[in-house]
């Protein structure tokens, strides 16, 4: 079980989200949104201020962080081929890097991209996606 904390209102995060759960055919992927009420109860071992910055992933137990969660959630859902180069040694640090440059900018990225492909910018309300 992969439990993947993000961010809600980030329109195109949400996007991606619903879509890898649509994927998990075998319920292996836990969606929590970092704005909900009692997130710091439920799961203390996550800093939220950081997981704001940078994609935060639980894989039984063991903490994950940006891209190591993009590719273990699409390994899941038995797309890992497409993701696959991100972690092959010579592609690694510019993804990284394009990834931390895009978690920055999430925001303005995704409105963006939100206004041209005029994507829901509240499709998960509830704090959790989980059982959409």
């Amino acid at each position: 079980m992969l439990t993947i904390f993000y961010d809600s209102k980030c329109p195109l995060c949400t996007k991606e989200m619903l879509s890898l759960k649509r994927q998990d055919r075998n319920n292996q992927l836990h969606l929590v949104d970092l704005h909900r009420d009692n997130i710091a109860e439920e799961y203390p071992s996550i800093n939220v201020v950081q997981a704001m910055k940078i994609l935060h992933g639980l894989d039984s137990g063991k903490l994950l962080l940006g891209l190591e969660v993009t590719h273990r959630a699409w390994t899941i859902v038995g797309k890992g081929f497409w993701v696959a180069p991100l972690n092959w040694p010579i592609i690694k640090p510019v993804t990284q890097r394009a990834y931390m440059l895009f978690a920055r900018h999430r925001q303005k990225i995704s409105n963006i991209v939100s206004t041209i492909f005029k994507l829901d910018k509240n499709s998960c309300d509830s704090g959790s996606c989980y059982d959409k």
